[in-house]
């Protein structure tokens, strides 16, 4: 029982940890004068994946590939179908023509750049398939160039304009402090509460990690682009999940495989073409849309996909554990 209940409570650490370490962070920076574009595209960028973050790096120390490379597939393709379905359905998301043509196929390509990476055993036939060193140190060149591509568009009229809440100085170093604290604990909670629940349950750790804690940790963004397209600002949402999928693969993925190599398990192929596959459904969308807005009834072919994922992969795991 206690192992369910700090299960929880971990998704409630990390929820609350980030959100410290995010205000903390950017509080600090707002008091030495730092903008509110590099606020935005590192502390905001950084906190909002650092459940993600947090997750991979204790299950990489642990073994727990499976939980590690789960996690960042389930989160992205959970924050396309879910988020992105939930909050076109609560306000049309409009995009401007960065977003869609750079963008967003910068997140397609990312989807794609996992799946050649990981999959040594298809592409290069050797007998096992693994994420190395030498793989993360490619997909931490792709996260600067990224960093590099947003630092030049930084200085746009449209700008997204991030709100710091200013606190006091003692204050900001104790939130930093306590939401680091909160990140590592509820992360190693999170990462044992699934071990022990794939096995109690006689589910793979792969998808515990695809569906509860890929969109646990998908939580801060869930809530942050609710609130946002209720508040009728659509850029928000976008820029937040697809920067949040860029950000988890180039940089979770990638810091991760280069401080310790992931062993790739082939089942989650299925996964990696889910992810693709909806990055690319999203560009589709965009373009044939003339006002370039996410409309309602996308949302809702979205969030239709993602219970018809889960249902497949709930299936997949019944069939295999039945022996069919």
């Amino acid at each position: 029982m206690i192992t369910y209940v700090l299960f929880v409570a971990g998704f409630v650490l990390l929820i609350y940890g980030a959100t410290w370490l995010v205000d903390g962070s950017a509080s600090i920076a707002r008091r030495h004068n730092i903008s509110n574009v590099v606020i935005g595209l590192t502390i905001v960028a950084l906190g909002t994946s650092s459940p993600e973050l947090v997750v991979n790096l204790v299950a990489s120390f642990k073994g727990t590939a499976d939980v590690a490379m789960g996690n960042i597939l389930g989160s992205n393709i959970s924050n396309i179908l879910l988020i992105l379905g939930v909050s076109a359905i609560i306000y049309p998301l409009a995009v401007n023509n960065n977003t869609q043509w750079k963008e967003v196929p910068l997140a397609l390509l990312a989807a794609v750049v996992i799946g050649v990476l990981a999959n040594d055993a298809l592409f290069d036939g050797i007998s096992t398939s693994m994420v190395y060193r030498s793989d993360g140190i490619v997909l931490m060149a792709f996260f600067v160039l990224f960093m590099y591509y947003a630092f030049g568009i930084a200085y746009q009229k449209d700008e997204v304009v991030y709100k710091v809440k200013q606190f006091p100085l003692w204050l900001s170093a104790l939130m930093i402090a306590g939401g680091g604290v909160a990140l590592v604990v509820g992360g190693r909670w999170i990462v044992d509460g699934a071990t022990v629940i794939a096995l109690n349950f006689g589910m793979s750790e792969a998808v515990i990690s695809l569906t509860i804690v890929a969109v646990g940790t998908s939580l801060p963004e869930l809530a942050t682009c609710a609130v946002a397209a209720y508040k009728r600002n659509p850029g928000m949402v976008i820029g937040n999940i697809i920067g949040s999928n860029i950000f988890n693969i180039f940089f979770v993925l990638g810091i991760s495989a280069t401080i310790k190599p992931l062993p790739f398990n082939l089942v989650l192929n299925f996964d990696i073409l889910v992810g693709i596959g909806a990055a690319l459904l999203l560009f589709l969308f965009l373009r044939i849309s003339r006002k370039k807005v996410l409309e309602r009834w996308q949302g809702w072919v979205f969030l239709i996909l993602y219970l018809f994922y889960i249902t497949v992969l709930v299936w997949k795991e019944k069939f295999t554990a039945g022996g069919f």
